[in-house]
């Protein structure tokens, strides 16, 4: 599938510091950076600087040193916020893609959530 990337998006804005951010920690490919409305005592989004849509279309077109940075990146944050098992209670990471999925901002993305108990993520389809 062919993606095209709209550079309006507000992670675009927050890339070329347009919108300013709480930065959590930012690397050569990636920028993560608190969630303005947290749905969690930690709530972080983990994005790349690319312009990518989507996790799939990230893992297709991303060069090699993008993915390995960002998957660093997002193990790094939850190492830094004291997320990762044993030390912590662990934490939910999601990326939401295209509109079943609920993606409001059309830039990679991944959340990671911790700091309580999230409870079930999904119910069963009857």
């Amino acid at each position: 599938m062919a993606y095209t990337y709209d550079d309006t998006n507000i992670f675009a804005k927050i890339l070329r510091g347009e919108i300013p951010n709480k930065t959590v920690l930012e690397t050569e490919h990636s920028l993560a950076f608190e969630d303005i409305a947290p749905q969690a005592p930690i709530h972080v989004l983990v994005i790349p600087k690319g312009p990518y849509v989507s996790y799939d279309h990230f893992a297709q077109a991303a060069s090699d040193a993008e993915i390995v940075d960002f998957t660093r990146t997002i193990g790094q944050v939850c190492e830094k916020l004291g997320l990762q098992p044993p030390s912590g209670n662990g934490f939910r990471a999601i990326s939401n893609t295209g509109a079943h999925g609920v993606q409001e901002v059309p830039h990679l993305h991944v959340h990671i959530l911790g700091g309580r108990m999230l409870g079930r993520m999904l119910q069963r389809a009857e």
